[in-house]
């Protein structure tokens, strides 16, 4: 039984349909029929028939396929004792061979019949015999037919393929359950008038296999990816009796979905996703996520789907510099283009606007690159590396992209879930908590396993703190206006990346951490008909928004700490640029070239994004948002859908709406190429 995080709320079952009952209650001819078809000298034998034991030993030595000779009571060993395994091996059968005498010198005959009808598979998902008459009759066992019974016994042979027969499969099913009934006769547990006055029984029409809907399948795949790992394999969380309580919050959950669904105009294209993650900062537990259709997509996009980080991975430059010995006033070099020695070419702001030396307050509120990488290549890659990678961005993601100058700038691809667990880190004064999604295990004895996150100090108490400051201000006056909540601080970041491939607003309060990240499957830029080409500040920023006001609803209004005192005031910004701040109603630029109008799409599937190093591909030329970038204006292209070693994003920083031009892209340099703008 898989919980919600209250632990009563049941979120799914898992495992098989077994239903215990006493050997007395199966009828004598359904007893006598699978011991026909199984194991005629049952009640005679030590447990073990030597003539099959040896006849398999022999196949698996020599190579052959192996073949049956078990008695019931060396296959209730094999399914009733999981410290033997299913492998097919000489080691294992002796194994087997030793226990199952063992078993018939301290067990009686009726112990081991009863185990055996109690656990053996019987296909449509049954595991004993009275689960097996419910599946295949629509009855309990106790009102079987000698010829329902019989067929019982016929599935244990091959219950996959007699579970739904048809066709030649049907005649096999036939031919086998003929079989039973006269091995029934040969025993004498039929007379040969009984044997020939039996007909094949109708089968009741099989159920059809419970199935999770929405949200529900993908939490419990996570669930059991991560009990996976933490040492239950599938044989235990199927059929171990496990009572798992995870961490997802059923209110937030529907909030989380409601949030996307709400704010998405209908004009979405399918190709678009949009995925959502909430991480608890104090316990690092995934409360709460938006993985998308399932019925539209194998993958989910807030843990599986990853695409590149673009400016909300600035922050972790930022942070990584104020735990080394910077401050919020340290000046770096805001001007455009930037000259870097590891970079092949300039590296330019949105519009190459150059901001002069500023401080970091500034340079995080107005999101300047070139600041970004000035600030990275004085506090060394490598440290960036390292404060990202502790906050909880998994090193195979950004090591291939660590020694490129713009990787301040956020071209290694994350997670919505990844994301948002290290902004969390923020919000919890510095200490990354290990991200999870299960809160405890109790097996069938009782005993509770509660986890315990793993903690990491990944910057200072006040690092952390004057890390969120500046964040503030991007939600106060910057990029991030349109998250605004009236009723308490927050604090976050955008990120729009080259030719708004991937949108980001990632924030927090110090209760909760959030990550609305949206991108298409094909990797073009995202773009909604009547909304045009998005930004982090807008749709991204609009969704998060939704979902914290709902979900910070009944929760206490809390104060971030208080930032380093290097001699401005609380009230202290940039200079005021009204104009610069997005607009909730942001509309198309007229002035950009290009057919502003959309169509839907039908929908490709594409394989999930992975992070995979950039290729070394010459850039495309200056363009203008919209001109040649945005597929959802282009004709269907014709042919099978993008690769996956295809979806090779590039990345810019965020735009910002100066006054009288549309946005437009930063530029940033990608391990081993220049700036596509």
């Amino acid at each position: 039984m898989i919980y919600y995080r209250d632990g009563k709320t049941v979120l799914a079952r898992r495992g098989v349909d077994r239903r215990n009952v006493e050997l007395a209650r199966v009828p004598k001819h359904v007893r006598d029929a699978v011991i026909a078809a199984e194991n005629r000298s049952f009640y005679e034998d030590g447990g073990v028939s030597v003539k099959g034991t040896a006849r398999a030993v022999w196949s698996t030595v020599s190579g052959q396929q192996l073949q049956g000779g078990s008695t019931i009571t060396q296959q209730l060993v094999r399914n009733y004792y999981s410290g033997l395994s299913q492998e097919r091996s000489v080691t294992r059968k002796f194994k087997e061979i030793l226990i199952a005498m063992k078993v018939d010198q301290s067990k009686s005959k009726d112990w081991v019949l009863e185990q055996y009808l109690n656990t053996i598979y019987f296909g449509r998902g049954a595991n004993g015999v009275e689960s097996a008459a419910r599946a295949y009759f629509g009855k309990h066992v106790d009102q079987l037919t000698v010829a329902e019974g019989a067929y019982l016994a016929a599935v244990i042979q091959q219950p996959s393929r007699f579970a739904d027969p048809e066709g030649a499969d049907l005649e096999a099913a036939r031919r086998r359950w003929q079989s039973v009934i006269d091995a029934m006769g040969q025993t004498g547990a039929l007379t040969p008038e009984q044997v020939a006055a039996q007909r094949f029984p109708e089968l009741a029409p099989p159920k059809k296999p419970f199935q999770l809907k929405g949200q529900a399948q993908y939490m419990l795949e996570q669930v059991t990816a991560e009990l996976n790992r933490r040492g239950y394999s599938d044989e235990d969380i199927n059929g171990g009796g496990l009572k798992v309580v995870t961490t997802f919050d059923k209110k937030l959950m529907q909030a989380a979905e409601r949030a996307v669904k709400d704010v998405l105009p209908d004009s979405t294209p399918k190709k678009v996703r949009t995925g959502l993650a909430a991480v608890d900062p104090a316990t690092g537990e995934v409360v709460a996520f938006y993985g998308g259709r399932p019925a539209q997509s194998q993958y989910d996009s807030a843990f599986s789907a990853k695409v590149m980080a673009g400016s909300t991975f600035k922050p972790y430059t930022l942070a990584a510099a104020l735990n080394n010995g910077f401050d919020l006033s340290t000046r770096v070099d805001g001007n455009s283009p930037l000259r870097v020695a590891s970079a092949d070419k300039p590296i330019p702001n949105d519009s190459d606007r150059s901001y002069g030396q500023i401080n970091l307050v500034q340079a995080t509120q107005n999101s300047v690159n070139t600041a970004f990488v000035d600030l990275g290549q004085k506090v060394g890659l490598d440290k960036v590396a390292e404060t990202a990678e502790a906050a909880g961005i998994p090193a195979a993601q950004i090591q291939p992209h660590q020694d490129a100058a713009s990787f301040p700038l956020g071209v290694a691809s994350v997670s919505a879930v990844q994301n948002a667990s290290g902004f969390a880190t923020f919000a919890n004064k510095g200490v990354h908590m290990e991200t999870h999604v299960v809160r405890s295990v109790t097996d069938a004895e009782g005993v509770k396993q509660v986890v315990k996150p793993v903690a990491t100090q990944v910057v200072s108490e006040q690092a952390a703190a004057d890390t969120t400051y500046a964040m503030q201000q991007v939600v106060k006056y910057g990029t991030g206006t349109a998250a605004r909540l009236y009723d308490r601080p927050v604090a976050g970041k955008t990120g729009t990346t080259d030719d708004s491939k991937s949108v980001w607003f990632n924030g927090f309060t110090p209760q909760l951490a959030v990550a609305v990240d949206m991108f298409r499957d094909d990797n073009a830029t995202v773009t909604i008909p009547g909304y045009g080409t998005q930004f982090g500040g807008q749709l991204p920023a609009q969704v998060w928004r939704a979902f914290m006001t709902e979900a910070m609803a009944d929760e206490p209004v809390e104060e971030f700490p208080e930032p380093s005192d290097y001699g401005w005031g609380p009230d202290y910004t940039t200079p005021d640029r009204s104009e610069d701040i997005p607009r909730q109603d942001y509309t198309r630029p007229t002035d950009s070239p290009g057919d502003w109008t959309d169509t839907p799409e039908p929908d490709i599937t594409a394989p999930p994004f992975t992070d995979q190093p950039e290729t070394d591909q010459p850039s495309d030329g200056d363009q203008p948002p919209g001109d040649g970038g945005g597929q959802d204006e282009q004709p269907e292209q014709t042919g099978p859908p993008p690769t996956q070693e295809s979806l090779q994003p590039t990345t810019r920083g965020d735009a910002v709406n100066e006054p009288g031009r549309g946005r437009q892209a930063d530029a940033v340099n990608e391990p081993g190429r220049s700036p596509t703008r």
